[in-house]
């Protein structure tokens, strides 16, 4: 190898011969090629250590980022959208050295990224498609994600966890076709598996799943997903962006995008949502990452050329109480009467079922109908026992999220619309990330920033280092982390367990904020619902996490509004107070945040949906329970009307001695109150007696109450009993 000598100023130069450099053998490159590689592993591994290490300070206030964002200083990269996938790029962008903002029109995980099955997973049925059809663009992506699946396992495992799902067997042919399938999803995750498959007996299916329908059960195939705290998981992701640098700030709305005089985006007007205030942000870049939303923001980009590429979808899902199904082991129903595929999961505490999948207009606001539901419902009733009664009232929560996926000319049906994404470059430099799934999230993050760093020549400190990146929480966090909660601080074991899967390493911070209980025990920890362990302290850190309204905390910060709407209507008045007394918000306020948050519960959460079903659903009460349901009518309508009012029930209330808070007293009439024209029907208490009889209800607070009061047995004993 020769050596030439270059002198240049006083500067000697060695530079090595490039005739040497091209006679290198296939099998040197290959060495050179993999010691490149390793020295990028080692910077790395380097930088990653570095980007680890725990934040011990306080986050800064949503007051300190938008200031950094109204200062008139240029980012290198605007992000619109604050879902998985737009927190994804942020933290992406950000950890790369790049100078990061993102807003988001509502709050953090608001939309699709809440409202998901809470799987982390590959796809099974992905991974039937591509080799049914040969299609390697699918198989891909089922790699992919099992990759992402794993990585996302290691750097949140307070959020996410691996969960077995049984998939129960009814004919003999389908056991060595769904085995080698499964079996198949098991060698594509390759090392990275979580745990073997597994085929048991009936016998066993029935020892882990009692509630499962024993007729013709052959047995059942057992695998392993991961499970995860979908809400909680994004915002750990906006979290760790912001800690590393980035201005991040929801409920702020684009009005449009700002260009110069090429046409070319240069950045966003936008509008903070509570304040009202408006100003500009400007970048070199600026990202899409609105999900359903995707194809409004291109048009503001790129009005003339662009053509819509999403095909939403909405999926819903209802939440059942826990008893539905065992704590630790889901169920996969691979082939519903319409060909999609539900699962049926332990969360929460709770039981997730879900989803359906149909096309859908973009909504701020999806709403499940209740076709959706008791189709989920009629599908639940195949596989469980005869002996578990699924009935509608037992729905406790029912939800609808819009899925983002790209939408293919040649397809009709979204069922067959895998959830690959896509990257697109417009003319005016704008950058759109579409498409995709929860669990691909971080991949999509990568190519995106790839693309952005491209396309608009951005110099980064180093490659994408999120790969291993501890999220929000994982730090210090450790699976018995909770029993120094319930040792040191005196918190009882739910609660502490709760705290610990919710907040990981910062659950200690949570738990200094508690205040004494003023009982034996527990010593601190006031919950704000007997039947949740929730407490008011953490209404007080989600402040600190950015919650603006009362929807943030029930829904994202919490996810008791998924859990349970009757639970969820019951604490708002608390929620409500303590955010005011953080946020300083005016009577008028916190009033006004009470009615948006009850709408949200009843038009989102599934509320509506439930009284729909009472008011359609045929009286079935024999002549002596009509007659009984009648006199208790009369009992509050003393005059005769043929209604009740409000008046009537403060009136009866008053009269026995009871003291209702006159919020109460409203929301009781409303919950009978079918047509919503503020009085109660004798029609609508026949239907309200109905439905408890008939399991459409489980319980109603109002003739509880009554019960209560005039000592007589409970509408649903008196109604045969459900």
């Amino acid at each position: 190898m020769s050596w030439v000598r270059f002198t240049k100023g006083g500067v000697a130069v060695i530079a090595t011969s490039a005739a040497a450099i091209l006679a290198l053998d296939m099998t040197n490159e290959r060495r050179f090629q993999r010691q490149v590689k390793e020295h990028f592993r080692t910077v790395h591994a380097d930088r990653l250590a570095e980007l680890n290490k725990r934040a011990p300070s306080a986050l800064p206030t949503r007051k300190d980022i938008l200031t950094n964002l109204r200062k008139g200083e240029e980012f290198d990269v605007l992000i619109i959208g604050g879902g998985a996938t737009g927190a994804g790029v942020a933290l992406d962008a950000q950890t790369r050295g790049l100078k990061t903002a993102l807003v988001e029109l509502d709050d953090f995980s608001s939309g699709t990224s809440s409202r998901s099955t809470k799987l982390i997973h590959g796809g099974v049925r992905y991974l039937q498609a591509a080799i049914m059809k040969a299609d390697v663009e699918q198989y891909r992506m089922v790699k992919e994600a099992l990759f992402e699946r794993h990585n996302l396992l290691e750097i949140a495992p307070h959020l996410s966890s691996p969960l077995p799902i049984m998939l129960p067997i009814y004919k003999l042919w389908q056991v060595p076709y769904y085995w080698s399938g499964i079996k198949a999803y098991d060698f594509v995750s390759g090392k990275r598996v979580l745990k073997n498959s597994f085929f048991i007996s009936k016998q066993q299916a029935l020892e882990r799943f009692p509630m499962l329908k024993n007729e013709s059960l052959k047995g059942a195939l057992i695998y392993y997903d991961g499970q995860h705290n979908d809400a909680r998981m994004n915002l750990a992701i906006i979290l760790t962006a912001i800690r590393h640098g980035a201005a991040c700030a929801n409920h702020v709305r684009v009005e449009k995008l700002s260009k110069d005089e090429t046409g070319k985006v240069t950045g966003a007007h936008v509008k903070d949502m509570v304040t009202g205030e408006e100003w500009d942000i400007k970048a070199k870049a600026v990202i899409n990452a609105t999900g359903p939303f995707t194809d409004s923001i291109r048009l503001m980009g790129d009005p003339e050329t662009a053509r819509p590429i999403c095909a939403p979808s909405s999926g819903v899902h209802i939440t059942l109480p826990g008893y539905y199904s065992p704590s630790n082991t889901g169920l996969l129903d691979p082939d519903t009467s319409d060909g999609r595929v539900i699962f049926f999961l332990p969360w929460e505490r709770m039981t997730i079922a879900g989803t359906t999948d149909a096309p859908s207009d973009v909504t701020l606001s999806p709403q499940p109908t209740d076709h959706d539901i008791e189709f989920i419902l009629q599908e639940i009733r195949g596989y469980l026992s005869k002996d578990v009664s699924v009935r509608r009232g037992d729905v406790m929560s029912a939800w609808s999220g819009l899925r983002p996926l790209v939408r293919d000319p040649n397809k009709k049906d979204t069922k067959s619309l895998a959830r690959n994404h896509i990257i697109e470059v417009g003319k005016s430099g704008l950058v759109t990330i579409a498409g995709g799934k929860w669990t691909t999230y971080r991949h999509m993050a990568e190519e995106t920033v790839d693309k952005v760093v491209q396309v608009h020549g951005l110099t980064t400190v180093s490659g994408c280092v999120t790969p291993g990146l501890l999220l929000e929480g994982a730090h210090d966090w450790n699976a018995l982390q909770y029993i120094h909660l319930v040792q040191d601080y005196g918190m009882e074991v739910d609660v502490a367990q709760h705290l610990s899967n919710t907040y990981g390493d910062r659950a200690f911070v949570v738990a200094r904020m508690c205040k004494m209980t003023g009982k034996r025990w527990p010593i601190v920890g006031q919950r704000l619902h007997p039947e949740f362990p929730y407490l008011d302290a953490e209404v007080r850190y989600a402040v600190r996490e950015y919650a603006c309204t009362a929807v943030d905390v029930i829904a994202r910060r919490m996810r008791l509004a998924f859990l349970n709407t009757y639970a969820a209507h019951e604490v708002l008045p608390d929620v409500v107070r303590v955010m005011g007394e953080e946020l300083g918000w005016s009577s008028a306020e916190q009033r006004a945040q009470l009615e948006k948050a009850r709408t949200f519960i009843d038009m989102e959460m599934g509320q509506n949906a439930k009284q729909t079903a009472v008011s359609n659903a045929p009286l079935n009460l024999t002549k002596e329970e009509m007659q009984r349901a009648k006199e208790r009518f009369h009992q509050l309508d003393k005059d005769r009307k043929g209604h009740i009012t409000v008046n009537d029930l403060r009136k009866h209330f008053r009269e026995h001695n009871q003291k209702i808070d006159e919020r109460v007293l409203h929301e009781l009439l409303n919950e009978v109150d079918l047509n919503k024209n503020g009085e109660i029907e004798i029609a609508e208490f026949f239907q309200l007696y109905s439905g408890l009889k008939g399991g459409q209800l489980t319980s109603n607070r109002l003739v509880g109450y009554l019960d209560e009061i005039h000592g007589t047995p409970s509408v649903n004993r008196a109604c045969g009993g459900i």
